[in-house]
């Protein structure tokens, strides 16, 4: 039996390997197996214990699953055909790429807003080390904890500068008060502020809709359910996990909450946007479009 890339494995019976396969392919609970997922190890284990083999390595299951093209151990995640892609739901899409991607009047801007939550300063019990010759950083491994904060975030997507303010908790009343921090921020002769923001019940309560009504200038567009990958501001919040929350060891809350500070204002020194051009719109749209003939 050889593999795709050429090495041979060794010989086993086709029905072993065809057993194997089976395996694979079914959900371990299904078989009696208390495992989210099958990986090599596993997967010989079964087969010992089935009695279809007396011994067999994890490496030659890698190999035997390889040569069929079966990696049981990966996921990936995907909507049912029960998940609405209707003729709202492609308008919708089409408007938030619309608002990403059309020329702006000098009267408007565009902002992708959402919240960051539960972030932890856990404090270590002794000092981070930086990194010396042939060493890492170290990093204790325990820590305390300290309560934690709320980052809400509003991302320009012209220019890429972000306003951001946190919060001890999440609720129509902290989202008013950042709306109330943008209004006196963004200048006066903006007289119309795109916000574009998910469905959470935060951004579309009645006192967050009765703030609105005060403030004409501020207009919310709602992205449709499960395209979370469409709120601009979700891409610069992995960025802020991956160069200031990788590692979480902060004196306090208010150490956490002026660091995030920080780092707002060093983003902002060389910000810039995620460009969403034409034809990636055209894309996003002609995965939709069939989905909505499906449906």
């Amino acid at each position: 039996m050889t593999s795709r890339g050429g090495a041979k494995s060794p010989l086993f019976p086709p029905e072993v390997a065809l057993h194997l396969v089976k395996l694979a392919c079914e959900m371990p609970d299904r078989l009696g197996r208390s495992l989210c997922l099958w990986d090599c190890q596993e997967l010989a284990r079964m087969l010992v214990s089935a009695g279809i083999v007396e011994s067999i390595s994890p490496e030659t299951v890698r190999r035997i699953l390889n040569n069929h093209r079966i990696k049981p151990w990966r996921h990936h995640m995907w909507l049912g055909a029960k998940t609405p892609r209707d003729e709202a739901f492609c308008a919708t899409v089409q408007e938030i790429c619309d608002l990403y991607t059309r020329e702006l009047l000098p009267d408007e801007k565009v902002f992708s807003l959402d919240e960051k939550t539960s972030l932890q300063p856990r404090p270590r019990k002794n000092p981070t080390k930086p990194a010396k010759s042939e060493k890492p950083v170290h990093v204790e491994h325990e820590y305390g904890r300290n309560g934690a904060l709320n980052l809400f975030a509003a991302f320009d997507t012209r220019t890429g500068k972000v306003y951001g303010r946190c919060f001890r908790r999440k609720r129509q009343i902290e989202l008013i008060s950042f709306l109330e921090y943008l209004d006196g921020t963004i200048p006066s002769n903006i007289t119309k502020i795109h916000i574009v923001c998910d469905n959470l019940r935060v951004h579309k309560g009645k006192q967050v809709v009765q703030w609105l009504s005060k403030h004409s200038r501020f207009i919310f567009h709602f992205t449709p359910v499960h395209c979370s990958w469409m709120n601009q501001v979700e891409q610069w919040f992995s960025i802020l996990q991956r160069k200031r929350l990788k590692i979480a060891d902060f004196k306090s809350i208010d150490d956490l909450r002026a660091k995030l500070y920080q780092y707002v204002e060093l983003w902002n020194e060389n910000a810039h946007p995620f460009n969403w051009t034409t034809k990636s719109v055209a894309k996003i749209m002609a995965y939709v479009q069939p989905l909505q003939t499906a449906a």
